[in-house]
């Protein structure tokens, strides 16, 4: 679980941030709750998940929209 967290939080911060970085934090917390050895890489996930989210309610404070694309 923690490396799908990191992999989805990574992933995430280029498409679909709305359900891969809230997928990446559940699947964070999950492999952090139960102990998992792969700690940092849950952390990072953790992240990555926070990140996906803060990016885009920055695009929609500049767009003002949920939908938003690279080529501008």
């Amino acid at each position: 679980m923690a490396v799908a967290s990191f992999v989805l939080g990574l992933v995430g911060l280029l498409v679909l941030n709305l359900f891969l970085g809230p997928a990446a934090i559940v699947l964070a917390s999950m492999a952090l709750w139960r102990g998992t050895a792969r700690r940092r890489r849950a952390l990072l996930g953790l992240g990555l998940g926070v990140a996906d989210l803060i990016v885009l309610a920055s695009l929609v404070a500049m767009d003002g929209t949920v939908s938003w694309s690279i080529a501008g």
